[in-house]
């Protein structure tokens, strides 16, 4: 099982990017999916959620800004940041609850990560 994600980058403050995640391999099914960051001398923070079934759940620091959402045909979860901000960088690492075979058994799976940078 691999969690692959992509759109990361170099942004002005104030401009746009958007990361996606594609998870695949042996996968029954997919839950919850997210996004968690992680800077220098920082524990990892959690930035959004979104539920199979679409409920979403942001951190106070990006509600507004920023939107998840998925696409459960394509395994994929996507994150829009609007307004970057300085604080906003960070590397971006992909989450998702798996059920995966032989057992059905679930599994809490990671990306590598994608470097978000926000700098004039």
């Amino acid at each position: 099982v691999q969690l692959v994600e992509s759109g990361g980058g170099l942004v002005q403050p104030g401009g746009s990017l958007r990361l996606s995640c594609a998870a695949s391999g042996d996968i029954l099914r997919v839950f919850d999916m997210g996004w968690f960051r992680r800077t220098p001398g920082k524990q990892r923070e959690l930035v959004a959620t979104v539920t199979k079934g679409g409920n979403t759940n942001y951190a106070y620091s990006v509600k507004g800004r920023f939107t998840i959402s998925r696409d459960n045909a394509k395994n994929t979860v996507y994150l829009q940041m609007d307004s970057l901000k300085p604080e906003d960088t960070a590397v971006y690492i992909c989450n998702a609850d798996l059920q995966i075979p032989p057992y059905g058994s679930r599994s809490d799976s990671w990306g590598q990560g994608t470097q978000v940078t926000v700098s004039s």
